[in-house]
């Protein structure tokens, strides 16, 4: 008999108009290289309610965020959400294209969400505290032209 496994409906995300466009077609680029990737990364953006770049809540992750999670392993991690040329793992910057970035998008603090790692594992992680990105690095970030991953 199959252990009960508990499944849990994913919480209602919320995602800025401005990283709605630049991520779809980041996963887009991506589509033919790693169509799993792309494939998660754009359910993600399906499924978030998209609002004008002003209208967001500070507590919600985006592009930019820093955050503090925990999940069912334990850990208690504060990472930065970045795309995937910043991404440092050393230095806490996790790509928005890593299974446990693209879970992370547009989440609240105080919501959970299950994400299936590399490894096929599903994992648990809940959202304690967002910090919203600062105005200077949006600004770069605005005037930085998306390139295609080499």
């Amino acid at each position: 008999m199959a252990p009960n496994q508990k499944t849990h409906r994913k919480p209602g995300i919320v995602v800025t108009r401005y990283d709605q466009e630049r991520l779809s077609r980041l996963a887009e680029s991506l589509a033919a290289r790693n169509p799993k990737v792309s494939q998660d990364l754009l359910a993600e953006l399906d499924r978030a309610r998209i609002v004008q770049d002003g209208n967001i809540g500070a507590d919600v992750v985006r592009m930019g965020s820093t955050l503090r999670f925990t999940s069912d392993l334990g850990q208690d991690r504060t990472v930065t959400l970045v795309f995937p040329g910043e991404a440092d793992i050393a230095a806490g910057k996790v790509s928005v294209l890593t299974p446990i970035g693209a879970a992370l998008i547009g989440l609240s603090a105080g919501q959970s969400i299950d994400w299936t790692a590399r490894d096929g594992h599903v994992h648990r992680l809940t959202v304690e505290a967002v910090e919203a990105p600062a105005a200077s690095s949006a600004a770069a970030a605005a005037s930085v032209k998306l390139r295609p991953a080499s």
